[in-house]
């Protein structure tokens, strides 16, 4: 149970339906500023619970839209409410680290069926909240709405602290490429043994390699290297959400360079190789063409990588992606592949 707006305990189990929207938002509204109590970041003007949200952003604000659809994004029987709305927020942020900013807020949208549980979407919020917060953010505000699935919309605004903006098409030749985190494709391993414990009826893969599936339930990147890498003077950025092969495609022709990177430099964690011989999958492709991982892909200038970072290649003259000095054949996810 959980006390609403009246004052009056609600009922988990009860349907979204049953409860009513109203009542529902101010439970949404108290989760929030609940956590608030130890004061909120000096930007937050209003907060959540007005007809809108006020912030000083004391300079140039940077905002960015993503959204997670049941059963295309996430999976109910894969992953449980709290984690589902944390990871809808990790997605979102890591676009504002990838410009090099810091996260402020952020704003929801929770669209959901009658018969969802009160519960459910409590779970979801919380995990909302929570990241939110672990990322140095607050909950500014969101909406409720019906709809034929759940679709969490999660808006992240983050603040640059006087840094210039880092683009995806500055990578110019001469630069050194780097990637944060240590076991790029670890999601698209936790997919694959996810995927196979459905095919098998069988979870025991899950159990022996806890955290690629964990992974791809909750990736958890370094955001705070956003800002690092503005200070070190990064030339291009983006986050590591379509797979590493993609990010490389994109970045390339909008610097128009080439950039070529080796395989054995891209870092994997040893479950990812003992995963794949498992089920007979290729690690490699994991690490260049798994998406979701969310970490960041930066061009820096020779001797600027910062600590945190791993060297996987460099920019050249040319256009186009290069691995181990061949043109890249395999993509990564596409949102509307069917």
């Amino acid at each position: 149970m959980s006390v609403g707006d009246t004052g009056e305990a609600v009922d988990r189990s009860r349907s979204v339906g049953e409860v009513g929207e109203r009542r529902l938002i101010a439970e949404l509204t108290r989760a929030a500023v609940a956590l608030d109590s130890a004061g909120s970041p000096s930007d937050i003007v209003i907060g959540s619970g007005d007809d809108a949200a006020v912030i000083d952003t004391a300079g140039p604000a940077v905002i960015s839209t993503d959204t997670a659809v049941q059963d295309r994004h996430f999976r109910f029987d894969w992953s449980d409410a709290r984690t589902i709305g944390a990871r809808a927020v990790v997605q979102s942020a890591a676009d504002i680290a990838a410009m090099g900013g810091r996260v402020t807020g952020t704003v929801v949208s929770i669209g959901c069926p009658p018969s969802t549980t009160v519960g459910t979407v409590l779970d979801l919020n919380a995990g909302i909240v929570e990241a939110t917060h672990r990322l140095g953010g607050r909950v500014l505000g969101g909406d409720l709405v019906a709809a034929e699935q759940v679709v969490l919309t999660v808006t992240t605004i983050g603040a640059l602290d006087g840094a210039e903006p880092i683009v995806v098409g500055g990578a110019r030749p001469g630069d050194v490429l780097a990637v944060t985190g240590g076991a790029l494709g670890a999601s698209a391993a936790g997919l694959a043994l996810l995927l196979d414990a459905q095919a098998r009826g069988a979870d025991d893969l899950l159990a022996e390699y806890p955290d690629l599936v964990r992974a791809h339930r909750l990736p958890d990147p370094d955001l705070t290297q956003g800002a690092a890498a503005a200070r070190a003077g990064a030339h291009a950025m983006t986050d590591i959400s379509d797979g590493l092969v993609e990010e490389l495609i994109t970045m390339a022709a909008a610097s128009g360079a080439q950039l070529a990177v080796i395989s054995d430099l891209i870092p994997a964690g040893p479950d990812m190789r003992a995963a794949a011989d498992r089920l007979g999958a290729d690690d490699r492709e994991w690490a260049i063409a798994g998406g979701e991982d969310h970490e960041l892909l930066a061009a820096f200038p020779e001797g600027a990588v910062p600590t945190g970072w791993t060297r996987i290649g460099e920019v050249c003259e040319g256009i186009g992606v290069l691995v181990d000095g061949r043109p890249v054949e395999v993509q990564g996810w596409q949102s509307f592949d069917s």
